[in-house]
């Protein structure tokens, strides 16, 4: 089966995380779920990219290790 995968997009690269959807999540749902968990974080302040990091595997959400390529526009 494939995989679903989300990218999450940052003016810094260094910040832009690939994920894998947890399985039997369609990709509405991720999207929303996703959202909900960074603003969560977001709102209690003083929080570290690692702090989303955690909570997103938390939620069953899996970093994927990627390569940045170069800009195609």
């Amino acid at each position: 089966m494939p995989q679903s995968l989300m990218l999450l997009p940052s003016k810094d690269p260094a910040r832009i995380r690939l994920l894998r959807i947890p399985e039997d999540t369609d990709p509405g749902e991720a999207f929303r779920s996703a959202t909900g968990i960074i603003a969560a974080v977001e709102e209690q302040g003083g929080f570290q990219q690692e702090d989303i990091d955690e909570a997103l595997e938390d939620r069953g959400f899996q970093a994927v290790a990627f390569q940045l390529g170069p800009e195609l526009d």
